[in-house]
């Protein structure tokens, strides 16, 4: 895994702000993309050398004064500034703090969960932790999931069946993006060092490569809590569905209930599980 994260999230946002965009000449001979460490230290009210140890990850006990400053001036979403504080937060603990936070993903669920999971039936609702595992499901889920193969093996994982089924690439139209996410989840459900974590990185570095560590080792980013998602499906057909994620950071659990975006899809899913027409009802917007 990437064990400068802060230093290159900061770093790239330094390089995507322009001269323009706080109010500096552009000038002449910028070699830099973006801004100058000499100008955002200034902007920011920091030394260029401290600035320079945070991006080298020699430095990194950032005060929350000087990330608000950071924020400011690199003009960050509030989505980006909770990342970039939580960056800071893991990295000024440690590796020997994060290898102490050793407790297993849990992988069980709760009869009241449960219940509600019952309380959802037809919809395709997975409850997963932070590895990736697949905790529990509606029979909506199953029916939906088992024809995809995602629910093969033991010990299904999404993260493992994204990298390392072929049919995921077939299936998913937005592979990429799905792929994008998969890691985002990953990174930012568990501490960097997290030896389950690790241990899935590895075993995913050595089955595929690039397309895994690449991702592990860019930019760190947020997952996407809502959306919409494309899956052929070899059974239903074409589906075209809308997400919603729930956390539950008690347990490192999150929920994920998908409904049809449009009426085709909400008639594939009735038909696919053996219900008449109307059980669930397309969502747009």
């Amino acid at each position: 895994m990437n064990d400068n994260e802060l230093g290159t999230f900061l770093r790239t946002r330094r390089e995507a702000v322009t001269p323009a965009d706080v109010g500096l000449p552009a000038g002449f001979r910028r070699r830099t993309p973006g801004l100058r460490r000499a100008e955002l230290a200034t902007l920011a009210g920091i030394s260029v050398e401290y600035l320079t140890r945070l991006e080298q990850g020699r430095d990194r006990n950032p005060s929350p004064k000087v990330l608000g400053a950071l924020g400011d001036i690199l003009q960050l979403s509030t989505a980006d500034l909770l990342l970039l504080h939580r960056l800071a937060k893991i990295h000024s603990g440690g590796k020997e703090l994060c290898q102490s936070v050793t407790a297993p993903p849990v992988r069980t669920v709760r009869a009241t969960f449960r219940a509600l999971l019952d309380r959802l039936e037809p919809a395709p609702a997975v409850l997963l932790n932070w590895m990736g595992d697949i905790v529990a499901c509606t029979q909506g889920y199953e029916r939906y999931a088992r024809p995809l193969g995602l629910l093969d093996g033991d010990a299904p994982n999404m993260v493992r069946y994204v990298f390392t089924d072929r049919r995921a690439r077939t299936v998913f139209p937005g592979w990429d993006r799905l792929a994008d996410e998969q890691v985002a989840h990953l990174r930012n459900e568990a501490t960097l060092h997290d030896p389950h974590v690790a241990a899935l990185a590895n075993e995913l570095t050595a089955a595929v490569g690039a397309p895994f560590t690449d991702r592990l080792a860019s930019v760190p980013t947020l997952p996407s809590r809502f959306g919409l998602e494309l899956v052929e499906h070899p059974v239903a057909g074409r589906l075209r569905l809308s997400f919603e994620t729930l956390a539950l950071p008690d347990e490192g659990q999150r929920l994920v209930v998908h409904m049809p975006a449009d009426e085709a899809t909400a008639s594939a899913l009735d038909r696919l599980n053996g219900r008449r027409p109307g059980a669930l009802r397309a969502v747009s917007g």
